[in-house]
């Protein structure tokens, strides 16, 4: 029994010697090398192109708004999906996302058919400016998701929305 018990301990001790010579991860880790894709360089501020980041920098706006129960693209919409297909033509793999909202007033299916509409007319306004429509998805999410809470015109306005997300690939 003593034989086991010194071997097992013998063991044991050789395990937590070896444990203590691993060696330890580095406080601070060397820089990657050129060509791996991890740096964006100095020219994008750390911005990766075609990233949402890089879409929010370099235009307008990423949403447009409504009149109440409205789905018509105005003027001042128009110049902003035109920044946004500007956008979109120089980042040719890119992808995006129009989310169709309405403000806390009527049904939910209402409110659900509405943001959809509001969705799809900036989606055909953008291919109607040569972007692909097979790039853009649209999903609405009606009233569930407001930009501003409260319950008047100045939180209303700004839930009538419709809101361009780039798809992360």
């Amino acid at each position: 029994m003593t034989i086991r018990k010194t071997t097992a301990m013998i063991a044991a001790i050789t395990m937590l010697a070896v444990g203590a010579c691993s060696k330890k991860a580095p406080d601070t880790l060397p820089p990657a090398p050129e060509g791996t894709g991890t740096d964006t360089g100095p020219s994008t501020g750390g911005v990766v192109p075609g990233s949402q980041q890089d879409f929010i920098a370099n235009i307008s706006s990423d949403r447009i708004f409504f009149d109440f129960d409205q789905y018509n693209v105005d003027a001042e919409d128009q110049t902003t999906l035109q920044s946004q297909a500007q956008w979109l033509q120089r980042n040719p793999a890119v992808r995006v996302l129009l989310e169709g909202h309405a403000d806390e007033r009527g049904t939910r299916d209402y409110n659900i058919a509405l943001g959809e509409r509001r969705a799809n007319a900036a989606k055909n306004y953008l291919s109607s400016l040569g972007i692909d429509p097979n790039r853009i998805q649209v999903i609405s999410y009606g009233k569930e998701r407001p930009a501003a809470v409260g319950s008047n015109e100045e939180a209303w306005a700004q839930n009538r929305r419709a809101v361009t997300v780039v798809i992360e690939r």
